[in-house]
Formats: C-alpha cells, structure tokens, sequence
C-alpha cells in the first residue's frame, strides 16, 4: 500500500509530504522490480541483435522520459535518437533506416500519437518495445516486447500529475541501458571517450600527469631539513605540502599543513625539529598514469580525506611531484 498524503490539515507539514512523494515513488519501483520477468530479456537481446540505433518515442511527460532514455543509451554504447510522435509523421520518420527498434513510451498504452505510428514503423520493419502502465492497452498487444511500468497510483494526492508512472519508465529505460552496457562490456574508457567534457569526463579521460605540479613548482626538502626551512619551502611553493626526498629523489615521505598542525599541538619547542621528524612515512602516492578519477577515489574514498598526493614514478620509483584535489575540479584546465 502507498502512503497516504495527510487532509484537512491546517498548517501543512512540507518535509512529511516530500517524505510521502519519495517513499511512495521508492514503493512503485519496487514492485516493478519485482515484477520484472523474460520480457527484460529479449528487449535486451533484440537491441543486441540490431547494429544500427536505437529510436524512442513518446509525447506530453513520457516524451520526456524518452529524451532521457535516448540520451543515457547513447551515452553508454547503444546509439540511440529521440523522436517526438506527433513530428513523426511530419518528416522527421527520415530518421530511420530499415530495422531500426523502436521503444514506446506510454502511461495509458493507448497514446493516439503513437497508436498512429505502429503500422507506419511496421514498414519499416522496425521490431516495438513499449514501456506502458496498461498490459491491456493497444499498444501493449500490437508491441513484440512489453515492459511492465504499472504503478498502483501516482505520487501526488490527486493521482493525477505524472510522478511514479513516469519514475518506474525513466528506471525500465536505465535497468535496459545497464543491462546493455554489461552485454557490450562498456568500460569506463568507452564512457570518457562519449564524455569528453565536464567532471565526469576530465575525471575519465585526463591523466595526472596532466594536472600535476612538478620541478621547480614543488616545496622538495631532504629529511634533514629544519622545520623552519621546510615551512619557507611550504610558503613559497603553497600546495599544501612539501615532498621529503633523498638524493635519488625518492620519496621518504610528506609534510602537510595537517602535519605542521599537529607538531605545533604537540612541541612547546620546534626549534631543533628536522622534516623527518615531522613528516608522513609511506604517504599514499599515484601514478603520473592514473586517470584523475583514480586520484579522486584515493583521496575522497577513505574514513579521513586528504587533499594532496605525491606523484610517483612506478618503475623509477622516482617522486615526480604533487597533484591537489583543487587540481581536479579546474575544468578550465580541460
């Protein structure tokens, strides 16, 4: 049973009906998942089957889930386009080359717009995947394939504005380009290679080597430095750490402001201290190779984060210089 929204109540509760809005949505997902059956299956194996795109449809709310069901399996090996049901039959049916699977989107399964274009798709020899909330409607018995998108009721109290029926179509379309991706074996170097730009695609396709502070632009002290010494270092070079090397330029580790912190809290004197006193044994380092995504998981992905990590050269063994976490997020550095 979906939640109920609270009536008749004088001073509105916001937080409870957002509350009732998700744990409602959270509950028609659910029971479409557990509904699931082969018809998953060979939707998956007929796209498989074909080379070529992908073409979704759909108008009003489902034409927008469409949009974004196009877009994410473009976006991850399966090309896909978008076409709206009622320009279709105004030209833009261009759009497809013989064969090319349809998936329908349509709450009701009886969308007059989509409805008109089943025989004309059937010329094209295009094989029907519909996404509806009726199993019963024309669009159901006229598909091949049939995923099930019934949702008991909408979100909203007057179950009527497209909410967990437009929720359980956007989750069928991202369940199906998953599903695909596994099947093509889509790697995350596939994914960069479709999103170049933005985060997500400088994280993917950008080295640290690309972003890294090296030479002359790094606080390098040996481990005998004085703490005074490495903190004029620190201050003319403000990475936020200095790089404990020997005379190879291997790493014998880091001092960082969080280090420098800590000798204040514990040292009365820091006079006679020396930057092996002081610093991080085995600090974590990356590769110059490693993409920016990895660096990010190494600094973000643990219980305490840190901000910065030696670059070294891993058959050299060599420390070549330093990447920050701000280095990351400087998408004018694409």
């Amino acid at each position: 049973m979906l939640k109920k929204f609270p009536t008749n109540s004088p001073t509105p509760d916001w937080l409870e009906i957002a509350r009732t809005v998700l744990e409602n949505e959270a509950k028609a997902l659910a029971a479409v998942a557990a509904r699931l059956n082969h018809s998953l299956t060979e939707a998956v194996e007929l796209l498989l089957r074909h080379e070529g795109k992908v073409v979704v449809s759909g108008i009003g709310k489902s034409g927008h889930i469409g949009q974004k069901i196009a877009a994410t399996l473009a976006s991850t090996g399966t090309p896909a386009v978008f076409l709206h049901a009622a320009e279709a039959v105004h030209g833009d049916l261009g759009i497809y080359t013989p064969g090319d699977p349809s998936i329908l989107i349509s709450k009701s399964g009886s969308t007059a717009e989509l409805l008109r274009l089943i025989p004309i798709l059937r010329q094209f020899c295009s094989p029907l995947i519909a996404i509806v909330g009726n199993l019963n409607a024309p669009m159901a018995k006229q598909a091949d394939v049939v995923l099930d998108a019934r949702v008991e009721r909408e979100a909203d109290p007057l179950n009527l504005a497209p909410t967990c029926s437009t929720t359980a179509a956007l989750a069928l379309g991202d369940a199906l380009a998953v599903a695909l991706m596994q099947a093509r074996r889509f790697t995350d170097q596939d994914f960069a290679r479709f999103h170049p730009a933005g985060q997500l695609g400088r994280n993917l396709w950008l080295k640290v080597a690309d972003v890294m502070h090296q030479d002359e632009a790094v606080a390098w002290v040996k481990p005998e430095t004085p703490l005074r010494q490495v903190i004029i270092a620190m201050s003319h070079h403000p990475l936020g750490a200095a790089c404990v090397v020997d005379k190879e330029h291997l790493l014998l580790g880091i001092v960082t402001d969080g280090d420098l912190r800590r000798v204040l809290l514990t040292h009365e004197e820091i006079q006679g201290l020396r930057a092996a006193e002081c610093m991080t044994r085995q600090p974590t380092t990356i590769s110059p190779q490693a993409s920016l995504k990895e660096a990010t998981r190494l600094m973000e992905d643990r219980p305490s984060q840190i901000s910065v990590l030696p670059v070294v050269d891993p058959l050299s063994q060599r420390c070549l210089g330093l990447i920050r976490i701000h280095d990351i997020y400087q998408p004018e550095l694409i």
